[in-house]
């Protein structure tokens, strides 16, 4: 698969699932929900004004608060299955598979509720770039999937340390991956690091344990993070 055509799986894949009620993620109201629980209403305000790390709120928890959420999500990937398998040529049809559609869902959603946990803004709304809101979120992805130079890339749009280019790269890489995994060939070749697609048919343990690490992976790139700019 080339690599424009790869591109345009993912591209695809991520335009479909945006356009689900719940996929974007609404932060004042996603921290509202996860850190009442917690902390004074006062204290969740300023959360929100600015980001729980800066309203000084207890690290642990906020990690309580991300548990609970990967908690529900991982819950839920696990229970979805691929009974009609996901053959190679589906995107070329333009037919995502209603499962498959469900299974990244879920992993948006968790890795919005994860960042605003952490110090991203809001990735959508009045002023925000879309074509950068898809790219951090495509660059999410690919933390979770442990794609290599997606945790650096993703760290530019903080530091400023990439440019843009650099950052798109980042991306296409990503991109890649999630395309090869999406047919029975790919999966076989990349199981382990990239969507966890067995045989057609989503094996509950390793979903959860995929599932699982991928979250953490991204917690662990999001906690020491500067406030980020996307």
């Amino acid at each position: 698969m080339g690599d424009d055509a790869g591109h345009k799986v993912w591209d695809h894949v991520l335009a479909t699932v945006l356009r689900l009620p719940g996929a974007k993620v609404d932060r004042a109201s996603f921290l509202r929900s996860a850190l009442t629980p917690h902390f004074s209403a006062s204290d969740v305000e300023r959360a929100i004004r600015t980001t729980p790390a800066k309203a000084g709120l207890d690290p642990a928890a906020i990690r309580a608060a991300a548990k609970s959420s990967i908690r529900w999500h991982r819950a839920g990937v696990t229970a979805i299955s691929f009974a009609g398998g996901v053959p190679g040529g589906w995107w070329i049809a333009g037919t995502i598979p209603a499962d498959l559609v469900q299974y990244f869902w879920h992993v948006l959603v968790v890795a919005q509720k994860l960042a605003y946990l952490h110090e991203w803004p809001s990735l959508f709304g009045d002023g925000v770039n879309v074509d950068d809101t898809q790219l951090v979120l495509t660059l999410f992805v690919g933390v979770m999937l442990g794609v290599h130079g997606a945790s650096e890339a993703l760290g530019g749009f903080s530091t400023a340390a990439f440019t843009k280019l650099a950052l798109y790269r980042a991306a296409k890489a990503v991109k890649r991956l999630i395309a090869a995994s999406l047919t029975k060939k790919g999966f076989a070749e990349s199981i382990g690091r990239a969507v966890p697609l067995v045989g057609g048919v989503v094996a509950g343990t390793f979903t959860w344990m995929a599932f699982g690490k991928g979250c953490q992976r991204l917690i662990e790139h999001l906690e020491p993070q500067p406030l980020a700019e996307p």
